[in-house]
């Protein structure tokens, strides 16, 4: 489905790998489990923060899920951070 493609950042300039569908789920569940101990919550305080469902942030968290703009701002909400907060966190994954 999805293969690794080189791309570049504008930024940066340098050469940087796509990361395949299942890899960047599981990245992001990463990111999110990490500051969920950061902000010392769980992940029913998340859930109930974001307006979600426990059982899809649990799925979220084990990166099983292909989320949506609007689910990742959400969880953002709920953690009381901004995107760019959690983009420095996914990236520094």
């Amino acid at each position: 489905m999805y293969e690794r493609t080189p791309i570049i950042f504008s930024k940066r300039w340098r050469l940087a790998l796509m990361d395949t569908k299942e890899e960047i789920q599981i990245k992001f569940g990463k990111a999110i489990k990490l500051l969920i101990e950061e902000k010392g919550m769980s992940i029913h305080k998340l859930a109930a923060a974001a307006g979600l469902e426990y059982a899809h942030v649990q799925r979220i968290t084990a990166g099983k899920v292909n989320l949506e703009l609007s689910t990742i701002i959400a969880l953002c909400r709920g953690l009381r951070i901004s995107s760019d907060r959690f983009f420095f966190v996914y990236e520094s994954i």
